[in-house]
């Protein structure tokens, strides 16, 4: 199986032809390949494929009425939501495209939710024409489709063959496995990270205490495996070395776990050379000298744990000389004066940038939301809004690409 659909965003617009039938068996097809697909249909899609059908398949809501986007995807009011709409996906693919549609691109009408998000986005677009045989031949459709093929927009077919109206020629719309095909292909182009090689840490570490007990903490790990689910998909050749999660291997991610944070610093050191290193799990500080070999009892005197520091992870990457990272990222989970704290901690450790969070109350350890701010070596904190801890993972991988290539 492919890597290249993996956790691939794409929004797919079902305009109105007898082939939007074929959209069902598209949604699944793209989703085996591990894509995430949302819809947007058409009011005339709507008569021929149901929303009911269409959610079934994505598992996500279906989007058809311009105006009642704010409230679904704009509850802060920061964006209209045809623009998050558009925004939010890696890319468009209108499936099947009818000939209005496609005069509505090349001519930039956007007087419904599909033409407008296809006007708002900055995303590549690809089409898979189906239409009447003449309609194709139709010099307005040929002029609107060599429009949109100098503007970029990929053309998937049409094919050859009988079509609903009994008539028989060009247009109906490609099989759905050329089109899952040419997604492939769309994403296989070399990321702005292909050739590099990044470790990234996640989770928390587990320091035994006896055979039974450890010293943790509440990390989820969601956001050190987001980071290298991101980096992988810019091209990176990435290793994780994670502590103790519930979470799943990443497809296309070398993934070594461990318990401790001395195992976790063996790993990291064996993972070297690198080009980059993001040590955002949450490592232990102390661990007990001597962890007993059987389960402590309790009893009239009450147990002392002699506590030894941890290895330093993000500091010893710093320092590693010759080996050292081109791009050391660290982490800082703080509950009180966040970026004091952090810049004092980006000196300190030796690292180039830093990710600073609040945690406590809900915040950081365990949710899905994250808001951070980076520092860089010289540069004033920025402070990013209130997000996923997905997108914050693209706006810092995006952000490492950007920095590596200057």
């Amino acid at each position: 199986m492919s890597n290249a659909l993996y956790n691939r965003r794409i929004l797919l617009i079902i305009s109105g032809g007898i082939a939007a039938y074929k959209s069902l068996d598209l949604i699944r097809r793209l989703r085996e390949q591990g894509a995430s697909v949302r819809c947007v249909l058409t009011q005339s899609g709507a008569q021929f494929v149901t929303p009911l059908s269409v959610s079934s398949l994505s598992e996500d809501k279906v989007y058809g009425e311009l105006f009642s986007l704010t409230d679904s995807l704009d509850k802060e009011g920061a964006q209209m939501g045809h623009i998050r709409l558009s925004r939010e996906a890696d890319l468009i693919l209108v499936a099947p495209a009818t000939a209005n549609i496609i005069s509505k691109m090349a001519q930039g009408i956007a007087d419904d939710l599909a033409s407008t998000v296809l006007m708002a986005t900055d995303k590549p677009v690809m089409i898979a024409p189906a239409m009447n045989v003449m309609m194709w031949e139709n010099a307005a459709t040929q002029e609107n489709i060599a429009t949109l093929k100098r503007r970029g927009i990929a053309v998937i077919g049409p094919c050859s063959g009988l079509m609903a109206c009994g008539e028989e020629g060009e247009g109906r719309m490609a099989e759905v496995a050329d089109i899952v095909t040419a997604t492939e292909k769309h994403f296989e182009i070399p990321g702005p990270l292909s050739g590099k090689r990044a470790i990234v840490t996640s989770g928390p570490t587990y320091e035994p205490i006896d055979p039974v007990r450890f010293i943790g903490n509440r990390s989820s790990g969601k956001q050190g495996h987001a980071i290298a689910e991101a980096l992988m998909l810019q091209g990176a050749e990435t290793v994780l070395v994670t502590g103790p999660t519930q979470l799943p291997d990443i497809r296309g991610v070398r993934t070594i776990r461990v318990q401790t944070a001395v195992e976790m610093l063996g790993a990291c050191e064996a993972a070297l050379p690198a080009d980059i290193a993001i040590c955002a799990a949450a490592v232990a500080d102390w661990r007990v000298a001597e962890a007993s070999l059987e389960k402590l009892k309790k009893g009239a005197a009450r147990p002392t744990l002699e506590l030894v520091e941890n290895p330093d992870i993000l500091a010893v990457l710093s320092k590693a000389g010759n080996r050292r990272p081109r791009l050391v990222v660290g982490f800082a989970a703080e509950t009180s004066d966040m970026l004091k704290n952090a810049a004092e901690k980006l000196v300190r450790k030796n690292c180039d940038w830093l990710v600073a969070n609040e945690v406590g109350a809900g915040k950081g350890f365990d949710a899905d939301e994250n808001e951070v701010a980076l520092l860089r070596r010289g540069a004033a904190p920025e402070a990013w809004p209130k997000q996923s801890k997905q997108n914050v993972a693209r706006q810092l991988v995006n952000e490492i690409a950007a920095a590596l290539a200057g």
